[in-house]
């Protein structure tokens, strides 16, 4: 699936501008469901305990790595769903994570980690890319470079986009280093919500969906913009730069 086959000519603008609104439109997700629960996404890893706070990016780069190993295992037993499916049970997830505090929102975090990540899996293979290539692997943990839902520059983000690394165990090693500090601060914010009173479950749920939603979003940018360079023959950065004029024209 990483080869693609020819598939007829392709109509660039359109495509591209139909990338450029869907990154749009998937920042200002997240805020419309916090705000549904009543909570603030502004502050929320400042009310984490300490300790949590400090263990934050090595506790998210586990979890990340974990991710990685248990999502290339479950693809062999559970096919990918539907993306009304997947909010669905990551939204449940969240819940369950929340109802118990802290504590259990810290135990959910990899399973949750690891759903995000079959999603952006499952983007890859919709595009007709193989997740099991080591190039698909690479840009399935870059789209968690793209921060979350709750950020607020509108610029910063684009960066995930960019071209990867040499396919080696170091360069993937070093890629996982570079998104759990971003990764981090989503999931800080996800245990923030989570730890609140009373509207734990609610919130979890909320983090949950807007965030599976999020990085399904994401993924469809990341992957469409390497399946259409290929399929409109165009080099990826030109493409890259031709897709960031847009957003800056929606902006």
């Amino acid at each position: 699936m990483d080869d693609l086959i020819f598939v007829g000519p392709v109509d660039l603008e359109a495509e591209l501008d139909s990338l450029a609104k869907r990154y749009k439109s998937a920042g200002g997700l997240g805020m419309d469901i916090l705000n549904l629960v009543g909570s603030q996404a502004d502050g929320l890893i400042d009310g984490l305990p300490k300790p949590v706070a400090e263990r934050l990016n090595e506790v998210t780069r586990l979890a990340l790595i974990q991710a990685m190993n248990a999502a290339s295992v479950s693809r062999k037993a559970v096919p990918d769903q539907a993306g009304w499916l997947n909010r669905t049970v990551s939204a449940a997830m969240g819940a369950a994570g929340g109802f118990g505090g802290l504590p259990t929102a810290l135990a959910e975090l990899p399973v949750t980690t690891t759903l995000l990540l079959r999603v952006i899996e499952g983007v890859a293979v919709q595009n007709r890319f193989d997740p099991t290539a080591e190039s698909v692997r690479f840009d399935c943990v870059q789209v968690f470079a793209s921060a979350g839902p709750l950020s607020h520059d509108d610029g910063a983000d684009i960066a995930f986009l960019s071209a990867r690394l040499g396919m080696s165990g170091l360069a993937m090693n070093t890629l996982v280093a570079r998104v759990a500090p971003k990764l981090a601060t989503v999931l800080g914010q996800k245990l923030g919500a989570q730890a609140i009173p009373i509207l734990g479950a609610a919130a979890g749920a909320a983090t949950n969906y807007a965030y599976t939603k999020y990085y399904e979003e994401m993924a469809h940018v990341q992957f469409g913009l390497r399946r259409l360079a290929i399929d409109a023959d165009r080099d990826p950065q030109a493409l890259i730069e031709d897709f960031t004029t847009r957003l800056d024209r929606l902006r």
